[in-house]
């Protein structure tokens, strides 16, 4: 590899092109991924890429890394600005990844998926047990550690 102009390739970074990740992905090189959210459902599935009221851009290499990756954890807000829940029965939004992801994290908790159900692990400091009830409507279940 070699350091772009102008630039001294420095000790223990590096320098690849666009194609590189994807390669790296494919490949099943990625242990684990952290994305971003919009819903996420009782399936595993994940939808992160069209906005609703937004133009549609293209899913870009969102799908590759999330179906790529050994292990996919999604953070996000638990609930959109109008106060509708974002960890829903069944994603309405299109799907970035189907059965894809292992750990959810938001400001409220964090959901795994043990035994292929979502399932509440934690509740961040200051949340409640009732807040989540209250601003989630997937089904899940309570394991709390």
């Amino acid at each position: 590899m070699t350091a772009p102009k102008g630039e001294g390739f420095k000790r223990n970074r590096y320098y690849f092109d666009n194609t590189d990740p994807f390669a790296m992905i494919h490949g099943g090189y990625v242990d684990v991924a952290v994305m971003g959210g919009l819903q996420v459902d009782e399936r595993a599935n994940l939808a992160n890429w069209a906005v609703p009221g937004k133009p549609l851009l293209g899913v870009g290499g969102a799908m590759d890394l999330a179906s790529g990756a050994q292990k996919l954890i999604i953070t996000m807000t638990h609930t959109n600005p109008d106060g509708s829940p974002k960890i829903v029965p069944e994603c309405t939004l299109p799907l970035t990844a189907v059965g894809a992801v292992d750990l959810v994290i938001t400001e409220l908790a964090v959901f795994g998926y043990p035994d292929g159900r979502l399932t509440l692990q934690e509740l961040m400091p200051g949340a409640t047990l009732e807040e989540v009830r209250a601003k989630t409507s997937a089904r899940f279940v309570e394991a709390l550690r």
